[in-house]
């Protein structure tokens, strides 16, 4: 059947469509849904999946690896193998890895938080003594990235996202001002949009001459193994470039089993330069003793390796897959023939990254949230909550099962078409 764009639409046939359209939206209110896609959360069956883990570790004798009790105090930094994990996961050495707690974004606030209060290893000063300090920000971004950087109060620039990732015009243009001490980047799957950086956009990263002797990249390697459709795809060890072009201490990425294990049970890593580790253990060991070394040890046991984890990604690529292509049939029968609006087509990560008509995705996600489906505040993937265009909205189709998906997608397909119609007639 044949559908006409509504930009082609007369003021009669907009007005058809609208009533047409609310019909179906008060329709969808009445089902008295509950449904959540605002956040990346693996399912009930992936979880089911690999909880093999808690098995893995059912005798004293099985908390001692390579004569380290992991029971007991020490190895501040990780245990050996969970730091040999990491190295062989991200492509770096042992010895340029620190082994965390469940959450890569409490180590991610830290260092935040430690250049504020002491500095980094090369500031001349802590930040928290500087004049002003800015952060460059690529949006669509993390929004929990930006909300740290709010928090600490530093001043924050959007960077446009491009097809190869951040513009890095504008990037090599901004560090230039020795204000700017800190980008944030998810490099591979980008959230939310997907995005994998491209090798010239990974080398003019390595590559950058900022002003600020202490400017960090917050390489937030989240979704580094996260395929869900096609093969795995190798990605360059960030760590070792910076060091090659000269700047070894400007990075720190960062990973975790959060969509690997269990998202409240995993372990996670800071991975940086030699001298970074010393200085950020020297500094750590001071408000700890050590991160939780029986689960390390317990991951260690059950990924074993990164080919091993690989094949159990496969497992929770079986279970994603057909979410995402929910989502862009969805997307693709309802809404791409009206002509108003656009997605990405991901691969990899947790989100799709949805661009409506400008000025439209708040009231989107309002009639969402009163037809029972929860999302992603609009404007929450840039920073300060505030999307100029007001079009990008965030789905994040993991938690729910396929059943409740599709019908969280006709809720969400059919507030887009009343937003939008709104705005077309002035309503």
């Amino acid at each position: 059947m044949d559908v006409t764009p509504y930009s082609c639409m007369t003021t009669e046939e907009l007005e058809r469509e609208y009533q047409r359209v609310l019909a179906d939206f008060e329709h969808c209110k009445s089902q008295g849904l509950n449904l959540n896609m605002a956040r990346g959360k693996p399912s009930k069956a992936q979880l089911d999946m690999v909880s093999g883990i808690l098995t893995m570790l059912q005798t004293p004798e099985d908390c001692i690896d390579d004569g380290i009790d992991a029971r007991n105090y020490g190895e501040l930094a990780g245990i050996p193998c969970a730091r040999a994990y990491w190295a062989d996961v991200l492509g770096c050495k042992p010895s340029e890895v620190f082994v965390g707690g469940a959450a890569s974004l409490n180590m991610m606030f830290d260092v935040v938080a430690r250049a504020f209060s002491h500095g980094l290893l090369h500031s001349p000063r802590p930040w928290c003594k500087e004049e002003k300090v800015k952060f460059l920000c690529p949006a669509p971004g993390y929004d929990r990235h930006f909300q740290i950087g709010e928090f600490y109060g530093a001043e924050l620039i959007t960077i446009p996202m491009t097809p190869t990732g951040p513009d890095m015009d504008l990037v090599e243009e901004y560090v230039k001002d020795p204000q700017v001490k800190m980008i944030w980047t998810v490099p591979k799957y980008s959230n939310p949009d997907g995005i994998i950086f491209s090798q010239e956009t990974i080398q003019r990263f390595a590559n950058l001459k900022p002003a600020a002797p202490d400017f960090a990249i917050i390489w937030d390697n989240a979704y580094c193994i996260h395929e869900f459709e096609g093969d795995y795809v190798p990605f360059p060890d960030i760590i070792s470039l910076c060091a090659q072009a000269g700047r070894p201490d400007m990075v720190y990425e960062f990973a975790s089993t959060s969509k690997i294990t269990f998202a409240g049970g995993g372990i996670s890593c800071m991975a940086a330069s030699e001298a970074n580790i010393k200085y950020f253990t020297d500094i750590f060991g001071i408000q700890m003793i050590s991160y939780d070394k029986v689960n390390q040890l317990r991951h260690v046991r059950y990924l074993k390796n990164k080919a091993h984890t690989l094949e159990i990604m496969k497992g929770h690529a079986a279970i994603m897959a057909p979410k995402f292509r929910t989502v862009a049939e969805y997307l693709n029968r309802e809404i791409a023939p009206l002509g108003f609006a656009h997605w990405n087509d991901p691969k990899g990560g947790y989100f799709v990254s949805l661009f409506t008509m400008p000025g439209t995705a708040n009231r989107a996600w309002q009639l969402c949230k009163e037809a029972g489906v929860t999302m992603t505040n609009a404007g929450a993937t840039y920073p300060y909550g505030k999307d100029p265009q007001d079009s990008n909205l965030r789905i994040a189709p993991s938690l729910p099962p396929v059943a409740e998906l599709e019908q969280a997608m006709d809720v969400l397909c059919t507030c887009l078409k009343l937003a939008a119609l709104e705005k077309l007639l002035n309503k």
